[in-house]
């Protein structure tokens, strides 16, 4: 399956490898520099590459190409999604999945990709039954390991390993049991000059901390499952009683865990959380700005953390602008406007405007740029998903059932809308 793995830094320094069956070159890396050249940004390069004798197969995260190398056709998805398991599980341990808390874990990190690929082959992936392998790192494990000369590896197997609940470790103890979901929507649109609608979806992903004693039994329904489409499961949810009924129904890891990923299409009809007004016009020697950004259909909720970004064209020399809210920046070397605007007020909504200059001698844009938006709406799911209830059912009391009654409801759950690639044309 996976015979290698290469970790590369945005410089192009290949800074750590692994090999699970033979060694192979540094030097099949050329054919991934020679696609990385041909992209315009570091998201742009082809995922999946086709050699003479390999595939290589990779991800973009932290500012790291992680680069799985495969001597025969496999799955792409299957690598890429063990792949992203593979920075997830970093971050889980070191708190980050970036190059220098790598450098600074290096036993570690080989120590975790030993155990989570076995002979090329995934094997243990989730973050509390490793956490059983190997002991995540604190100071005062480091001391003891350096004078003992011990490792982080335990002496015995996790004792969820061996059981039809692997993801799950054995006799799990907390004097406060909590269960918290989040969730959180990404919102992908395109919105023409008129204000209309080109194209929108929404990515939306349930995310849990869940810390109960036990072997908990849950039960999460939803007001309007119907529409979520492409559901993406953990591997705790009953598939069969979520085709019947469409309930999640599972045992949850311990800790922090993903519980579903889904889609919700254009099929929908996508509400638009926030509105672009733009003017930008260019004539001989310089131009015109003007950009007003509003609440749409919020549903009250306040719309925070906005940036607008626009990349301007290259004769675009300099830009003299005034905002009624929040701070810019020009960056004339990049050409790119990026506008801090903070909170929207809706009773005086923020605008920007002033002047473009030009090189001088330069023809005018043939076409204006267009503007990106990012935005935060907290307690809020564009798409309208609701969770409707959430039953626990305990191993110490297996016939009584502890719903809102018990936990107060909808305590444990928190809605969060974002931008994800939202633009605007001008």
């Amino acid at each position: 399956m996976i015979h290698s793995l290469f970790m590369i830094n945005s410089a192009g320094d290949i800074f750590m490898e692994k090999h699970w069956k033979s060694v192979i070159s540094r030097s099949v890396c050329d054919y991934f520099f020679e696609e990385q050249q041909k992209a315009n940004s570091p998201e742009d390069v082809n995922p999946v590459i086709s050699t003479p004798h390999h595939y290589l197969i990779h991800i973009y995260r932290e500012n790291i190409y992680f680069v799985a190398v495969c001597t025969t056709e496999v799955p792409p998805l299957f690598v890429i999604e063990f792949l992203h398991r593979v920075v997830d599980t970093f971050t889980d341990y070191f708190g980050d999945g970036g190059e220098t808390a790598i450098k600074d874990n290096y036993v570690i990190v080989y120590e975790l990709l030993e155990e989570m690929l076995d002979n090329g082959f995934p094997l243990a992936t989730e973050s509390n039954i490793l956490k059983e392998l190997i002991k995540p790192p604190n100071i005062l494990r480091t001391v003891v390991n350096t004078v003992t000369g011990s490792s982080n590896l335990a002496d015995t197997l996790p004792t969820g390993q061996l059981s039809n609940v692997p993801w799950r470790r054995a006799g799990v103890k907390y004097t406060n049991n909590e269960a918290y979901f989040d969730v959180i929507e990404e919102i992908d649109a395109i919105i023409d000059k008129q204000g209309s609608t080109v194209f929108a979806d929404i990515q939306g992903v349930i995310d849990c901390c869940v810390k109960l004693s036990g072997m908990p039994d849950l039960t999460l329904s939803f007001m309007n499952p119907r529409i979520l489409d492409d559901v993406s499961f953990h591997p705790c949810v009953r598939f069969k009683r979520w085709e019947s009924e469409r309930v999640l129904s599972f045992v949850p890891p311990d800790g922090n865990f993903r519980l579903i990923s889904y889609h919700v299409g254009s099929q929908n009809m996508v509400a638009i959380p926030v509105y672009v007004k733009p003017n930008i016009s260019f004539r001989e020697g310089g131009g015109r700005f003007d950009v007003t950004v509003g609440p749409k259909q919020t549903m009250g909720k306040l719309v925070e953390s906005v940036v607008i970004t626009c990349a301007m064209p290259k004769v675009v020399l300099n830009m003299n602008l005034t905002p009624t809210q929040g701070t810019y920046t020009f960056d004339p070397v990049a050409k790119v406007l990026t506008w801090d605007v903070g909170k929207i007020n809706p009773q005086k909504l923020p605008n920007l405007r002033g002047n473009i200059s030009l090189q001088s001698g330069s023809p005018p844009p043939e076409s204006n740029p267009a503007i990106s938006v990012q935005f935060k709406i907290q307690q809020m799911a564009v798409s309208g998903l609701k969770v409707n209830r959430l039953d626990m059912y305990g191993e110490s009391s297996p016939k009584k059932s502890f719903s809102f009654e018990k936990y107060k409801p909808f305590k444990g759950v928190k809605y969060l809308t974002k931008a994800g690639n939202f633009q605007v044309r001008t």
